[in-house]
């Protein structure tokens, strides 16, 4: 078998071809990492390595030929970025990849909250229109991305109010995707909802980080002048601005407080808690 990971110089795609690797010499897949930068690329036993952007169709169908199953982790944010994915995706069915498995976003739809998720649900369409068997990944915001969002400051920013998110871990994304990669077909058409074991505030959310770092961490809940305000020093275009501030008002609105069972379904234990993932973020 032949399992081709996009994105493998990035967090979830590395760990997801680390995963793959970690069985007895001989009985694993075959890996094929598809990177823009081959430099980057993780050091990978017995992989190879394929350069590759998904805005250009003919490296892809190169890249994704004799595939029998992808991970096609989303592009990074930019205003092309649903344009990339359908090129991936055009040039995936026409290389005959046996099935995808694709990184969305929880309640991915063409009218989100989050406006980014606007992408994925137009990129999920995409993939029912292509052919291809796939299986979707609807991951919530990464616990990981926390520590991010709260910077050296340990302050979090933002209009979420006293809405709840069920922040998942990076580490239980890569090892759902390695499993579903391995044996696809048992997962084939089904959207997974990928979240944390709990819901909580961006306030307890902090206080949590306090407890599991030993420093203080802090949330501001911000209006929504005072968001764009906090986020104009940084000169970024509208649309990336709207999808930061958009990050807080869909935990706002409630729409990504959702507790799934999805990652027990696929791996057999429940997700790790958002204490155990920021003490020891991947």
């Amino acid at each position: 078998m032949r399992i081709a990971i996009t994105g493998a110089t990035g967090k979830v795609g590395g760990a997801v071809a680390t995963l793959l690797t970690e069985q007895p010499a001989g009985t694993g897949p075959d890996l094929r990492l598809v990177v823009r930068s081959p430099r980057r690329a993780p050091e990978v036993p017995g992989a190879e390595v394929v350069r590759a952007e998904f805005s250009d169709a003919a490296a892809c169908r190169k890249a994704f030929t004799g595939v029998d199953a992808l991970l096609l982790v989303s592009a990074g944010e930019s205003a092309d970025r649903v344009q990339q994915h359908r090129t991936a995706i055009a040039a995936a069915a026409e290389a005959g990849v046996g099935h995808i498995v694709y990184t969305s976003f929880l309640g991915a739809s063409t009218d989100a909250e989050f406006t980014l998720a606007r992408d994925h649900g137009t990129t999920e369409q995409a993939l029912r229109d292509s052919g291809l068997p796939w299986t979707f990944l609807r991951d919530s915001f990464y616990a990981d991305v926390l520590l991010d969002f709260a910077g050296e400051e340990r302050v979090i920013r933002g209009p979420g109010g006293a809405g709840r998110c069920a922040f998942v871990a990076r580490a239980d994304v890569a090892e759902v995707a390695a499993a579903i990669l391995r044996d696809p077909a048992t997962w084939a058409g089904r959207t997974l909802d990928l979240t944390g074991p709990s819901a909580v505030t961006l306030a307890e959310a902090a206080m949590i980080l306090t407890a599991a770092r030993g420093e203080e961490y802090r949330y501001v809940d911000e209006t929504l002048e005072e968001a764009r305000a906090s986020r104009a020093p940084y000169g970024a275009p509208d649309w990336m601005v709207e999808a930061w501030i958009s990050t807080y008002t869909a935990i706002a609105s409630g729409a990504l407080d959702v507790v799934s069972t999805d990652v027990e379904a696929v791996l057999g234990r429940a997700p790790r808690p958002l204490a155990e993932v920021v003490a020891s973020p991947l």
